[in-house]
């Protein structure tokens, strides 16, 4: 229950447009831009407040991380520091630091209700720098950023001169029924902005890599892409049909599955209140990603080989999510993937239950009596 992706079939739509990309053969797509996909992606976006992209606004990617690396490389130079918030997904952070950067990170602080941007420090850590990475939604933590929170990140962003990447993998895995807010929806923050995107998370395809970057600033889009040049690789023929057929066919399949994902959001906050209700958690707004914490536990230092062990449940562990110097922050953190059955689940949390009760328990037998 550690891997991002879903135990859910794939949509019919989405199958069926897959089949019949095979019986026509597996030669070279469109290259250039399907002519079928792109105005379904540009009127999607549009929902998104990215309306009135230019014609070379949209570049196609592999997948989203590549669209990580590509901007940090493109942006940044060798020392620099970039700004991103811990905890995180680890790309970011690995893009950063295997590119020979230095990670300018900002823990996210425990709020009354959720984690919360600590301003002060954003402010701060983007002096000398000129790139944020924004993760929108949020992942680890399941944040979506309000539109107050989005507005002081573009006041910051206008007034430090970053460039920002905004990775909204997960914006269609939401749980408040409110439109998504894109960060490039304002006209002010338009021209220094990459947005990267793609329909793996939301339709369950994590094996057909592909992902967009998109930037009213079509010069910006054509430095980040060039930038990475022929390493980057290129978006597959059955890729760009599934994502076609997503974007046409597939929305009422993604209706249930996100109404599905929020009834299994809200059954995992329930029993941890009941059965576990020293675990700190704070429900999603988004994503299929609890973040977790276990510090309360004796075996935080080593809870997820402690739950490997004796729960025989896998997770991630929570230092993953941050660079060398923020991951003991973090250690007794977990993320786990409630995007399956009701039943695994169900099975997953009393397993961990069990191990962890007995865990408490021996503490309790070894502690002296006063």
């Amino acid at each position: 229950m550690w891997i991002a992706d879903m135990d859910f079939p794939v949509a019919p739509a989405i199958l069926s447009a897959l089949h019949e990309r095979l019986n026509h053969g597996l030669g070279y797509h469109m290259m250039a831009g399907d002519p079928q996909l792109m105005p379904l992606l540009r009127a999607h976006l549009a929902t998104q407040g990215l309306t009135d992209l230019p014609d070379d606004g949209i570049a196609m990617l592999p997948g989203v991380v590549p669209g990580l690396y590509a901007t940090v490389h493109a942006l940044t130079t060798p020392g620099e520091p970039v700004v991103t918030m811990t905890p995180i997904y680890h790309p970011f952070h690995l893009a950063i630091t295997d590119l020979g950067r230095r990670v300018a990170g900002v823990p996210l602080r425990e709020g009354e209700h959720g984690y919360e941007i600590n301003w002060a420090a954003m402010d701060a850590a983007a002096r000398g720098s000129r790139l944020l990475m924004l993760c929108h939604p949020h992942n680890p933590t399941g944040r979506v950023w309000t539109p107050l929170e989005l507005e002081k990140l573009r006041d910051l962003a206008l007034s430090r001169d970053l460039f920002v990447v905004s990775d909204e993998l997960h914006a269609d895995l939401r749980f408040s029924g409110q439109s998504f807010e894109s960060f490039a929806a304002d006209p002010r923050v338009r021209s220094r902005t990459i947005t990267l995107t793609g329909p793996c998370k939301a339709y369950n395809a994590a094996g057909l890599g592909i992902g967009a970057m998109i930037g009213h600033n079509a010069g910006l889009v054509k430095r980040v892409k060039s930038t990475a040049g022929g390493l980057m690789g290129h978006e597959g023929a059955l890729s760009v049909t599934m994502w076609r057929a997503a974007l046409r066919d597939a929305g009422p399949w993604l209706a249930e599955t996100v109404a599905y994902l929020k009834d299994n959001r809200d059954f995992l906050s329930a029993y941890l209140r009941e059965h576990l209700p020293w675990v700190k958690f704070t429900p999603v707004e988004a994503t299929y990603l609890a973040w977790l914490d276990l510090r309360a536990h004796p075996r935080a230092g080593d809870i997820q080989k402690f739950l490997l062990d004796e729960a025989r449940v896998a997770v991630h562990d929570g230092p993953v999510f941050a660079s060398d110097a923020w991951k003991a922050q973090y250690q007794g953190f977990i993320r786990l993937n409630f995007a399956t059955s009701r039943a695994i689940l169900t099975e997953a949390l009393d397993r961990m239950r069990e191990a962890l009760d007995g865990g408490m328990e021996k503490r309790q037998e070894t502690e002296p009596a006063f």
